[in-house]
């Protein structure tokens, strides 16, 4: 079994973010990237899926997958140090919107014949949530979203999800995607020899052209701004004057 896991280069969500003079961009300029923290739960998964199946008859093999220019190379290798078998760069002079991001996957899927895609849920810097579902509609593969845990048996994937209504356990063959959710799993950090032997190791390029893929902009940045967090911190003496200060300056009584 070949399990993809499609993965996105974000800026680092500990480090502080600030808007371009353009007002439709971030200032990338000495702003740490790293693997989308949903992505590298998957990542994480798609290995665990494969160590529980080194003594089966069906090996699993692990392709970690990129979107991108030349930069992105260095989250692939880090998806490289924490296990995953190749790393394939879709070279992409443009950062493409959820749905293009959806069709390059679909070329990606038709050329490595994958029977799991395995992603994260939602990208940190964006937020979008939609990837995920519109590479299942192209593919018209089941899926299951928000995984929280995914189990397999008698040929059939069993997820279960958290939503909205509460937890939800779905059952599907194979061929499937699957989101991951913060829950899942918690990703391993990957050894310094492992970060140096994936230096070493080739990171497959395949121009986006080349997939037959052309990018069609769905969604356009009109601006971007800041937004800060003010608090204002009131000591109160009782329970009641708290209560009070909830109701009639808070307004959340």
């Amino acid at each position: 079994m070949k399990i993809l896991v499609p993965t996105k280069r974000v800026p680092d969500p500990d480090q502080r973010i600030r808007i371009a003079a353009s007002g439709q961009a971030i200032e990338e300029d000495e702003l740490p990237f790293v693997v989308n923290p949903f992505d590298a739960i998957a990542i994480e998964e798609a290995l665990r899926i494969r160590d529980e199946n080194r003594a089966g008859a069906d090996k699993v093999e692990v392709v970690a997958v990129g979107i991108g220019g030349e930069a992105y190379e260095k989250e692939l290798r880090t998806a490289m140090a924490m296990g995953a078998d190749r790393a394939l760069l879709v070279e992409c002079d443009t950062a493409p919107d959820p749905w293009n991001v959806a069709r390059i996957l679909l070329a990606v899927v038709e050329r490595e014949q994958c029977e799991l895609i395995l992603m994260g849920k939602q990208a940190v810097d964006d937020d979008s949530n939609q990837a995920g579902q519109f590479l299942a509609a192209l593919l018209d593969w089941p899926q299951a979203t928000f995984a929280s845990k995914i189990g397999f048996d008698a040929g059939r994937v069993h997820v279960t999800r958290e939503t909205d209504m509460g937890i939800e356990t779905v059952s599907m063959e194979l061929p499937a995607v699957i989101t991951a959710d913060l829950r899942l799993n918690e990703p391993r950090y990957a050894s310094l020899p492992a970060i140096m032997k994936a230096k070493r190791k080739p990171v497959d390029r395949v121009p986006c052209a080349e997939l037959g893929v052309v990018i069609e902009p769905r969604v356009r940045i009109l601006e971007m701004e800041p937004l800060v967090s003010k608090r204002n911190c009131v000591q109160v003496s009782s329970t009641a004057e708290l209560v009070a200060k909830l109701r009639d300056e808070a307004g959340v009584l």
